[in-house]
């Protein structure tokens, strides 16, 4: 039975568990006693009586209790039901069956409680991660402890091996490996140094570093996860909301049957089981479990689920639409050829492209500005810097106006020249290209390229033998480019030269032929086409708020191997929702049957409506340890 909604205590579902333990354990002692009592004074059961009827008050007051509240906010609940047996058996003076329904119906919470815990486990254990004390350096030198919810953007703190890291930032100091696992759920611990990012919650392993704090307490990446993540387990799902909505007639159903079984039978025992049995807490318990214990097990393995209904829509997803750069590719883009035109030198032109691009945050702005900084090639500062997203970016640079983008937007800037058609025709196959312009000049064209992820071609393999029906990949990038990746990593289906507006059309065309659409990208750039689809999967969410917040789904880290796992997840707790309901249907109606033939007596049906209740609980908790694969 589910006195209280086990999903609404979980915070403070340990020391209520324990409280009523204690109450259970007294009830329960007084009933014992009253069996021996009746054993010992056979010839004066009053002794026996009194000891029965103090066991069956202390363990129903919480019933009554919980029966009353509901009735008194004006809702008519399941919990009436097994409130109005033990009633029941009070007015026909068997007070042992009054007890020992409690009994059975009050053990049956504490373990639902405590299995429920034992669900929200690894996300409860996100708060203990994060120290409560921090070591703040003093501007004058020196250090003092500081609690770490008080630490502000700005200061900086030393981290000392064996310390878990007080609050998100960047290193400034000092070298260290960092074990990440509750973060990005990968297992294997990443080296660190001057530059690179550190998470709240994840655990210093070697080097002492001092950091700059970006952001402390609840706004960190694990505060923001933890908040999410719990706000997920208190939203309701379709069916779960159509059980609340039929709940008032449930209970005014079965109290019709348990009347016209005793009318006709004149038995009070078939009325007491009737009631007992017919608490649906199998049901009520059938969805919420087994989605607490999937959430528990995404979030373990680094993939952060906003809500109930999204994890539940994965399982129907039946075309996936990825972005490239930065998805199925890793991103990093390297300068793999310069080709100036004729009386520019590569420097000339590495120079003019890295001086617009400095204000730049494409991946090709900063493939250009690295192979600047690592040939000492000088870039300046441009002025009236303007970048048109997906085009391309210009700005004055030394009194010339400098152009570095698409050929097409280069055109449409008044740029005509016939080297420009010629690379624009097919020489620059294979490679991610900008074109550059300065002082109405076309200069000649940067070509990049990018590696493909290692997980992409097993990630397509895997959703085909979930039978995903499309796989597609979209970008902004040149066909050939396109084609590239995509032969790389077994996608037949591709568009290239997408602005964000034509990749939304084309998550749209999709929905409209009548498939559920998933679109995987960065969170950040893909914003609008994740807004579009069915499910948003925004990819190494780790440290951004924008993409924790974009997307329906975020994967904590860049292993694309976590998709098909949400997939197979997703449907594994969709299979487990419909074997509890099997398992409660199963258990009411066969109790109602043999309750009304007279074949079980309240205390057995107790023990059979305990038996369904607890089955649904820990078949869900099966899935709580799923993923064990990316913890190896």
């Amino acid at each position: 039975m589910q006195v209280v909604n086990s999903a609404e205590n979980v915070g403070r579902g340990g020391r209520r568990a324990s409280r009523l333990l204690l109450l259970v354990l007294l009830g329960m002692a007084f009933i014992v006693n009253s069996f021996i009592a009746g054993l010992i004074y056979r010839d004066n059961p009053l002794a026996a009586d009194v000891s029965a009827a103090v066991g069956a008050i202390l363990l129903a007051l919480p019933i009554f209790w919980t029966a009353i509240r509901g009735l008194l906010a004006g809702s008519l609940q399941m919990n009436e039901l097994v409130g109005l047996a033990v009633l029941a058996a009070f007015v026909f003076g068997d007070f042992q069956t009054a007890g020992l329904i409690s009994f059975f119906m009050l053990i049956s919470l504490v373990i639902e409680t405590r299995t429920a815990e034992g669900a929200h486990a690894s996300i409860e254990s996100l708060v203990r991660l994060t120290p409560t004390k921090a070591l703040r350096l003093l501007p004058g030198g020196g250090t003092e402890e500081v609690a770490a919810p008080d630490l502000k953007p700005g200061d900086i703190i030393r981290l000392q091996p064996g310390d878990n890291v007080p609050a998100d930032g960047v290193i400034q100091k000092g070298q260290t490996t960092l074990n990440e696992a509750t973060i990005t759920g990968e297992s294997v611990p990443r080296d660190k140094g001057p530059g690179d990012e550190v998470f709240a919650g994840t655990h210093n392993l070697t080097g002492s570093v001092e950091v700059e704090v970006a952001r402390a307490g609840a706004d960190t990446t694990l505060g923001q996860v933890r908040d999410l993540i719990l706000a997920a387990g208190d939203t309701r799902l379709p069916f779960m909301r159509l059980i609340d909505r039929y709940t008032g007639y449930y209970t005014p159903v079965i109290l019709m049957i348990a009347v016209l079984v005793w009318f006709f039978t004149q038995d009070a025992s078939r009325l007491i089981s009737i009631l007992v049995v017919a608490c649906p807490c199998a049901l009520i318990l059938a969805t919420p479990t087994a989605m607490v214990a999937a959430l528990s097990a995404a979030a373990r393995v680094g993939i952060l689920v906003k809500h109930v209904a999204d994890l539940e829509a994965v399982s129907r997803i039946t075309a996936f639409v990825f972005d490239k750069t930065g998805t199925l590719t890793t991103g990093e883009l390297g300068v793999a050829r310069l080709a100036p035109c004729e009386g520019v030198s590569p420097s000339d032109l590495l120079a003019a492209a890295a001086s617009v691009d400095r204000f730049s945050h494409h991946p090709s702005a900063a493939a250009v500005l690295r192979l600047a900084e690592e040939t000492g090639v000088e870039a300046s500062d441009p002025e009236d810097f303007h970048e048109e997203p997906g085009r391309g970016v210009r700005g004055n640079v030394r009194g010339g106006q400098v152009l570095c983008g698409r050929a097409g937007w280069l055109k449409e800037n008044g740029i005509r020249s016939s080297k420009l058609d010629e690379a624009d025709a097919g020489e620059t196959e294979g490679f991610s290209v900008v074109f550059v312009a300065r002082a109405g000049q076309y200069l000649g064209w940067i070509g990049m390229q990018d590696e493909v992820r290692p997980g992409a071609k097993p990630c397509f393999e895997a959703l085909r033998s979930l039978n995903v029906k499309r796989l597609a990949m979209v970008t902004g990038d040149r066909r050939p480019v396109a084609e590239r990746v995509a032969s790389a990593v077994g996608c037949g289906e591709f568009e290239a030269e997408c602005f964000p507006q034509q990749k939304v059309s084309f998550v749209n065309r999709l929905r409209d032929a009548g498939l559920s659409v998933a679109v995987v990208g960065d969170g950040v750039n893909d914003a609008p086409a994740l807004a579009a689809g069915d499910i948003g999967v925004a990819m190494g969410a780790a440290g951004s708020d924008v993409a924790i917040h974009s997307a329906t789904v975020a994967l904590m880290n860049n292993d694309l191997n976590r998709i098909p796992f949400l997939v197979g997840l997703s449907r594994q707790a969709r299979a487990v929702v419909f074997q509890n309901l099997g398992i409660g249907l199963l258990f009411i109606v066969g109790g109602l049957m043999l309750s009304g033939m007279g074949y079980l007596n309240p205390v057995v049906a107790a023990l059979l409506h305990n038996t369904g209740s607890i089955c649904v609980v820990f078949n869900s908790a099966r899935l709580v340890r799923t993923g064990g694969e990316f913890e190896a």
